[in-house]
């Protein structure tokens, strides 16, 4: 059969074992694989309408996937000024003050990955940013995308002036006097402000999807697990396959929130396997928690301000009847968990659902940023895989422990951050993601990341637990192997091999032999989804 792509000359990196195959040269038909070789076997297999690629030797891997990503959130959610690179409140009000000035009257400034860090030791406050939020309707997202910081205008639009209660952990929080500051925690609480601000159309959204997903491929990543479902992504997704715009295999989980009955538990399961050619619904996302940062995490034991003692369900027991209803249906669940008391409740309640039912299922804890020793076991034992980013813990802790992060968790906790090292060691499942738009997408970022714990601003700082560090095709495998155990497609994806998957990387160098800190810096020459490029240097 001639192949719809012919890749020659070129090394072809075996995840598993870390070596190059004994073949230069492969060749795809109908979005798999069907022959490996050297250059002159599948060169004679090329025919007129075959795509034929020669690499020069690029280092070509199975295609990278991220295991946590928010591709169409993500795209709404990264409207507006980036205020990920400030690393002071000057620098925020300078940011604002300059995309202030491109608004026009009436008009919403809108800001995304502000750093709770930038104010110190201080609350998080509208005040604290002075004047330049005055008379205007901004909404600023905090990098967690779990709070957001909303100006005097905005809080007026929406008629926010106290407190509320709400069916979910979140809340407005207020001064001594009453007064909201502008911190709003959690969903409910955003959306009570999102309900005023201006939305995109979803032609508008589908472009700025369509420019993010291409974003993706150029930085080589091939398909990535969508953990939400909210609003009108999976049409968008539709969409965009519609249009030959969806440039990543996308697996998608969508949200089930506290409150949820038998109705949208049902609705929830008959939405399973759904989809097109490219993506498609698999799995459901749930929340055990907030953030540590914003003292919504749920811990053993209290932070230091006295938060972080709550689940995000107002009752875990809710939780683990959904979680058990799911399972009995056969659906796998990612949980958000965060503190080590939400993880704990997540692996007793896939405990008792697997106990009940007399079968496995292959669920997943995401995020997991501090957990005891008598924890990690229990992953490998009950199948649950660990979906982690390592470069939350290098973008927004520090080695000394002055972060906000670590100041709330203390010495004790703050010293077992992102294990990943301890969890792979225990036999857990462990993939690798961005969690974007938390963190930047790139994935050979993600990668450096979980073997040097650095920020990528100053990469001569010192690592945060660089005893947690992964090898080099450890980070490769949670990129490729794992995020396809995970979704039950080892016998089809993450490997070179014929029959599997022709979603490709290729880079200018092999990723086990660069540097940890030049890694992030390594070209991506082709990225191909389903046989087809998606991305191609023009070297190439």
């Amino acid at each position: 059969m001639q192949p719809d792509l012919a890749v020659l000359s070129a090394r072809l990196l075996d995840p598993v074992t870390g070596t190059f195959l004994p073949h230069t040269a492969l060749a795809a038909a109908g979005g798999r694989i069907t022959r490996l070789g050297d250059d002159r076997e599948i060169r004679a297999l090329a025919g007129p309408g075959t795509t034929v690629l020669e690499l020069k030797g690029a280092v070509v891997t199975p295609g990278l996937v991220d295991g946590h990503m928010h591709p169409v959130t993500g795209a709404h959610r990264t409207l507006g000024v980036d205020l990920s690179g400030c690393a002071d409140l000057a620098a925020v009000r300078e940011a604002l003050a300059r995309e202030r000035r491109t608004l026009r009257p009436g008009e919403w400034l809108r800001g995304w990955g502000l750093d709770p860090n930038v104010f110190g030791t201080g609350p998080v406050t509208a005040a604290a940013l002075g004047p330049v939020l005055d008379g205007v309707p901004a909404a600023l997202d905090l990098f967690d995308a779990h709070s957001m910081l909303a100006s005097p205008r905005a809080l007026e639009l929406a008629g926010i002036d106290g407190p509320r209660r709400f069916d979910q952990a979140a809340r407005i929080v207020c001064d001594d006097a009453g007064r909201p500051t502008g911190l709003l925690l959690e969903d409910a609480a955003c959306e009570v402000v999102e309900a005023v601000a201006p939305v995109p159309t979803d032609a508008e959204l589908r472009e700025r999807v369509g420019t993010v997903l291409r974003g993706m491929a150029a930085a080589g990543l091939t398909g990535g697990h969508a953990m939400d479902a909210g609003g009108d992504s999976l049409a968008t997704y539709a969409a965009l396959e519609e249009q030959d715009a969806l440039g990543l295999r996308v697996r998608v989980a969508p949200w089930c929130r506290p409150g949820a009955d038998a109705d949208a538990l049902d609705a929830l399961i008959r939405t399973q396997g759904t989809g097109g050619r490219l993506w498609q619904v698999a799995g459901v996302k749930l929340f055990m928690d907030g953030t540590i940062d914003n003292g919504t995490a749920w811990l053993e034991r209290p932070d230091c301000h006295g938060e972080s003692t709550h689940a995000f369900w107002p009752d875990p027991d809710a939780y683990t009847r959904a979680v058990t209803a799911l399972h009995r249906a056969g659906v796998p669940t990612a949980t958000h968990a965060i503190g080590d008391a939400a993880v704990r409740h997540v692996l007793d309640t896939v405990e008792k659902a697997t106990a009940e039912s007399g079968r496995s299922l292959r669920h997943r804890v995401e995020h997991i940023e501090t957990v005891p020793d008598d924890t990690l076991g229990r992953f490998a034992a009950l199948g649950v895989a660990a979906s982690m980013q390592p470069t939350h813990c290098c973008e927004f802790t520090r080695a000394d422990h002055t972060d906000n992060w670590s100041r709330r968790l203390g010495e004790e906790r703050a010293g077992r951050a992102w294990r990943c090292r301890d969890l792979w060691d225990s036999g857990a499942t462990v993939v690798l993601g961005s969690d974007w738009p938390i963190a930047p997408y790139a994935p050979l970022a993600v990668m450096a990341g979980a073997r040097h714990r650095r920020p990528s601003r100053d990469l001569t700082l010192p690592p945060h637990g660089p005893d947690q560090a992964l090898s080099p095709l450890e980070a490769l495998q949670g990129l490729t192997v794992n995020p396809a155990r995970v979704a039950g497609e080892e016998g089809e994806a993450g490997r070179l091999a014929v029959g599997y998957r022709a979603d490709l990387s290729a880079f200018a160098d092999d990723p086990l032999a660069v540097a940890d800190t030049d890694l992030a810096a390594l070209p991506v020459l082709l990225t191909v989804v389903d046989g087809r490029p998606t991305h191609r240097d023009a070297a190439l």
